[in-house]
């Protein structure tokens, strides 16, 4: 299932604190970059944030669980989904942003 326009249109006035985003289309979902580097996606019509092992716990304690596919329900423990109250707060969302958008540097 696609993700629809709308959404994406939605999540970039989310990120319009966070500076330049912009996003590309892909797998049925779209990814988000700044700086050139991927920081999360819409992956099975949810946003996932990129985490590292500093990070991965903020989204544990709030029973968020990693980005899982196919149907073996392969996990991509590398991106998690972020909590609905967060994605509806812009500051809040662009704090999340941040360290997401470090983590995908330190993986570089």
């Amino acid at each position: 299932m696609a993700v629809s326009q709308d959404y994406i249109d939605f999540l970039m006035d989310q990120f319009s604190n966070f500076g330049e985003v912009t996003y590309k289309k892909m797998f049925g979902g779209a990814g988000f970059y700044k700086d050139g580097v991927m920081f999360g996606g819409i992956m099975n019509g949810e946003l996932h944030l990129k985490v590292n092992d500093a990070t991965r716990p903020l989204f544990e304690e709030q029973g968020m669980k990693p980005f899982s596919h196919g149907k073996k329900t392969k996990t991509v423990p590398t991106y998690y989904c972020v909590p609905v109250e967060v994605v509806e707060d812009r500051d809040e969302l662009t704090s999340w942003a941040e360290r997401a958008l470090a983590a995908a540097k330190e993986k570089r």
